[in-house]
Parts: structure tokens; sequence; C-alpha cells
């Protein structure tokens, strides 16, 4: 068990590897074994069969909800943070789906599964603001087709505020980068174009503020040239899994509370003048805020266009850059 739980991890779990052979589902060299401390020796034939597990339709659960449009068709959603989208290894209840459900009962698509009953479009666990789910699956469909377009063709339009570490050199620009999967499953990471799994991924930003306007003694730049964070609109011209997260930190600017992809840029935060540090060090997430949402109304065609103000930890985070930042 421990070695195939190596083998196979974040997959399956050393408790679930467990069972299945209790089960009768792991044999050594056509011989099914059935105690998980079997001795292994160089050379053996490994068999393990995983049945798929039956989902389990997820439940209604009072999940105050920020309602910012409702009709028969859609229902927009300024997402808090902290609240995972639909139910997934790790997060089987107290989900934005098991919140829908108790909301709206039986009236949301079901096209993408009952665990993601009218999901259309997702946002990460620690991102905030405006996500729309379907309640009809002819909604469902134009809003997929939609996303699956990124709004090339159509009237999709997202845009994201993010505090990251420094500023980029020119105040737009776009970042043109694959993606695909990092050597740890669950993250993400700019891939070589020719890798069967690299995916066409581009982001467009515009610096909106830049905090911390200093030049480091002896660089040779003029002051004001070099800046400790800074307040960026991004805009997704494709919508890969942590795009902006993995694209920010490619360009060398990451976002700020980022512990995925923003490690290394923990120390910058010694820099900055008190009580703005402990703020940053304190600020257990990545600011990230999802603040606009457009598009087609699925049946009238009308578009439609939605923003969610900043949640309050992300406002002060703001604040605090803005009236301490300068003392860096």
């Amino acid at each position: 068990d421990q070695w195939l739980a190596a083998k196979f991890a974040p997959e399956l779990s050393r408790n679930r590897i467990q069972g299945l052979i209790r089960d009768g589902q792991v044999t050594i060299d056509g011989t099914v074994i059935s105690e998980p401390r079997q001795k292994l020796i160089s050379g053996a034939h490994i068999t393990i069969l995983v049945p798929d597990l039956q989902p389990v339709a997820p439940q209604a659960e009072n999940i105050p909800l920020a309602i910012l449009y409702e009709d028969d068709d859609v229902i927009v959603i300024n997402k808090p943070v902290g609240l995972v989208v639909h139910p997934g290894a790790g997060n089987p209840t107290g989900t934005l789906v098991n919140a829908l459900i108790n909301h709206c009962g039986t009236a949301l698509s079901e096209i993408g599964g009952v665990e993601r009953a009218g999901i259309v479009h997702r946002l990460d666990k620690d991102t905030s603001g405006v996500i729309v789910a379907a309640k009809t699956d002819h909604a469902h469909r134009m809003l997929s087709e939609s996303f699956a377009d990124h709004g090339q063709t159509g009237d999709l339009e997202r845009a994201y505020d993010a505090l990251v570490w420094g500023a980029p050199s020119r105040m737009t620009g776009t970042i043109d980068a694959p993606l695909g999967r990092a050597a740890d499953r669950t993250r993400r990471a700019v891939a070589p174009a020719g890798r069967a799994d690299a995916r066409h991924a581009v982001t467009h930003f515009v610096v909106n503020e830049r905090f911390g306007l200093t030049a480091h003694p002896g660089s040779g730049k003029a002051a004001g040239s070099e800046a400790m964070a800074s307040l960026l609109e991004c805009r997704l011209e494709t919508g890969r899994t942590h795009q902006i997260r993995v694209h920010m930190a490619h360009i060398g600017h990451p976002v700020i509370g980022d512990h995925d992809y923003g490690r290394a840029f923990l120390t910058k935060a010694n820099r900055l003048a008190e009580p703005l540090k402990d703020m940053v060090r304190g600020f257990p997430r990545q600011a990230l805020h999802a603040r606009l949402l457009a598009f087609r109304h699925p049946t009238s065609d009308e578009l439609m266009r939605f923003e969610a103000p900043w949640p309050a930890d992300f406002m002060d985070l703001i604040d605090g850059f803005r009236r301490w930042g300068d003392k860096a």
C-alpha cells in the first residue's frame, strides 16, 4: 500500500488503496492479494483495478448567496472568498453547488452532472467575484459555447483585479504563454507549445496603480522607476486553470498572497513599512478578484454586464498600500 500510494498520489489516498487491496482489486504477478502490508520484490508485475466511484448527488445547504441577478434562465452570484464552486475531493459539501440547490431547488441545469449542477465556469476557492450559473439546459449550452469560444466571436467579457509584487515595465501588455500541468498535478505551469498537454493561454493587463515607487541605491535608475507592488486589471482571452496566477508569476510579478506561485516573493514583505508589513504577511490568500463579467443572455440576447465590489480584505490591503506603500 505504501508503494502504490507513492505511485498514485494525489489521485488515490493510502486509505483508498488499502480498501482496494482488501476488496481484492490488486494482484501481484496475477495472484490476488488481500494484505496491504504485502512485501514487494524487484521485477514484480502489479495490477490495480480502480472501480469508478458513483457520484453522490449534492444536497441542499443553507449557505447565504450574494445574488447580483436572477431570472428563469440564469443566476449571477458575487462569490465570496473561501467558497468552493462544486463538490470534489476534499470538499464534498459546503460548496456553491450546495447553496444553489438550496436556493433554486430543481431549477438548475444538470448538463455538467449532478455534482456540477448549473456550473458553467469556475473561480478558485480563494478568488472572489462574479460567477454565473445556468438554470436551464438551453442556458447552459449557450453560455458554455460562449465561454469555450472565450468571447472571440461573441460578447463575453471578463476582467479581474490583481494586486501583484512589483510592476510590469509597461503600463499595458499581453502575456501569450501556453499552460500545462506542473510536477505537482494540482498546479499549472508555462509549458513548451509543442508539449502534448500545452494549452493556448493569453492574458491582457493594464497597470492601474503602482505603490512604493523607489529606486535602489546604486541601481542607476531614476527615482520612481521601481514599484513594490501594483494593481492590475487582467482580461482573459482564454480561460485556463490558474491562468492569471501562473502568467503573472511567469513575468516576475506574482499575485500577492499566492503561496502556490509566489512563495519565493514572501520575503519582499520585509521591505514594507509597518503596519503594511503585517497586513501582507497575514493576508491568507491570493489578492485576486473577478470584478467584471459580461455576456449575452441565452434567451433574450440582451447584453448583461455585472460588476462585484472588492471584498473587505482586498479593499483593506489596497488601502494599506495606498497609505504606507510609499514608505517602503
